[in-house]
């Protein structure tokens, strides 16, 4: 069930910079933003470092939405410049990238929150939420990985079983069935309504995890670990 719009008591700061390289992705972003209330002239979208830069140099950014991976450099670098710029915009990013250096380099930088583009509309939407109503959210599986950091270290012997064992998360395990159906990016992308930059970050972690180099490693892999039929 979708949320009710944002109560009128609650101002929508605008303009919204959304930086996001994808279509599909902007196409989603605008219809969150305009279920929370957002007109069209609201909103300012950049494809671009250089595209993004150009906006905020135009006019003041009210709360910024934020790529990490842009065809011409870092998204972290412009949430750097924005948080310099204004100490207390609203920076919310919403990547593929769940890797703790890029979480903790974009939150450094001075990113107000991070969110995974693999959620769905309801999750994102209630990290923007957040973010208005001054709230830091942090995509749940990227804070478990903070809590686990923070935990005690295991025994040598508990470590050198864990090892041993690959986890896959249920999207990386969708994929890698795909993938070993044959299937190309494009393809997996449109069957699991994911953009393709997504499905290619899923699958770099995938190889990461499985210590491999390729789709074929990957799938011979997968299938002596009993990850895979």
């Amino acid at each position: 069930m979708p949320l009710p719009p944002l109560p009128p008591e609650l101002l929508l700061p605008a303009p919204v910079l959304v930086v996001e390289d994808d279509p599909l992705i902007r196409q989603r972003l605008l219809g969150i933003l305009a279920h929370l209330g957002y007109q069209a002239d609201a909103l300012l979208f950049a494809e671009t470092l250089a595209q993004a830069r150009h906006l905020v140099q135009e006019s003041p950014i009210a709360l910024a939405l934020v790529d990490l991976g842009l065809p011409d450099g870092n998204g972290i670098d412009l949430i750097t410049e924005l948080r310099n710029s204004d100490p207390a915009l609203g920076i919310l990013v919403i990547s593929a990238w769940s890797t703790e250096d890029v979480l903790l380099g974009a939150l450094r930088a001075g990113a107000t929150g991070y969110v995974l583009k693999e959620r769905d509309d309801l999750e994102v939407s209630l990290s923007i939420r957040s973010v208005l109503r001054g709230g830091a959210p942090i995509d749940p599986f990227i804070a478990r990985r903070i809590i686990a950091e923070l935990q005690p270290a295991p025994s040598p012997s508990t470590e050198t079983a864990a090892s041993d064992e690959v986890k896959l998360s249920m999207r990386e395990g969708q994929i890698l069935e795909l993938v070993a159906e044959g299937l190309a990016n494009r393809e997996i992308a449109e069957k699991l309504f994911l953009s393709r930059y997504t499905v290619e970050c899923h699958i770099k972690h995938i190889y990461r995890k499985l210590a491999v180099s390729s789709r074929v490693k990957a799938v011979r892999e997968a299938r002596s670990r009993g990850l895979l039929l």
